[in-house]
């Protein structure tokens, strides 16, 4: 049987990344995006290139009836899901806290947070042995910023992916005897797009010197550590927070 990973947000990045990777090791692929239809149209369109089945899906995932309209299109187009990636996030604009309102906390809340407790949500009432699944594998994409903090850029970036971190360990320990692991991959500066949302795309050149490594991380760095965490090769491994992250 194919097994069938869900990537949400990836259309770019690190989900596309992942996308790519795992076509190549024999998932059956879906991402999902909020607006970008076009790249997440030729993401597919490479993917299906390369042998693979995959397909692109629209849902904002912070918007509770379009997460169960996702997973039921899935559902139908794909097939019993074993696999997700909770990896859709945002960040705003760099600033302090006391330069921001509540509809940008909101914002980076829903989607950051709220969206994945939605999407594990219904990936653990197909999953779930309680609920007639086979089983399969969680891994949500956090980020080192929740210990470090972020401060003057994002803290409520880094706060919600610290509820991220404490969502990982709370939910593996809830469904480890139903067939499900749970994990969570903590990225540290990794060139993709997500700089340019906050003002800055250069970012990561800028801090890569506080990096042990002395560089910044490539989204294929962080797929790898991912595809490893959904595998059988991490059957033991569950409520774990890997950092990719060089060191910092």
């Amino acid at each position: 049987m194919t097994e069938i990973l869900l990537i949400t947000g990836g259309g770019r990045g690190i989900g596309a990344a992942t996308a790519r990777l795992a076509v190549e090791r024999g998932y059956g692929v879906c991402i999902s995006y909020l607006s970008n239809h076009i790249a997440a149209q030729t993401l597919v369109s490479e993917l299906q290139n390369l042998g693979g089945t995959a397909l692109a899906l629209q849902a904002d995932v912070g918007v509770e009836s379009e997460v169960v309209r996702l997973f039921e299109q899935l559902d139908a187009e794909l097939g019993p899901l074993t696999a997700l990636v909770n990896n859709a996030g945002i960040l705003e604009q760099q600033m302090r806290l006391d330069q921001m309102d509540a509809a940008r906390l909101h914002r980076v809340f829903t989607t950051n947070v709220v969206g994945s407790f939605l999407c594990a949500r219904e990936a653990v009432k197909r999953m779930s042995t309680v609920h007639g699944g086979k089983g399969g594998a969680i891994v949500n994409v956090s980020s080192t910023a929740s210990r470090l903090g972020a401060p003057g850029e994002y803290v409520d970036y880094a706060a919600s992916k610290g509820a991220i971190d404490a969502f990982t360990l709370g939910l593996a320990k809830e469904v480890a005897t139903e067939g499900i692991r749970v994990n969570g991959v903590r990225p540290g500066v990794i060139y993709t797009e997500i700089h340019a949302s906050g003002g800055e795309p250069g970012r990561v050149d800028r801090v890569k010197s506080g990096v042990p490594m002395l560089r910044g991380g490539e989204p294929e760095e962080v797929a790898k550590a991912i595809l490893w965490l959904l595998s059988a090769e991490a059957s033991y491994t569950t409520g774990t927070l890997l950092d990719v992250s060089g060191g910092r």
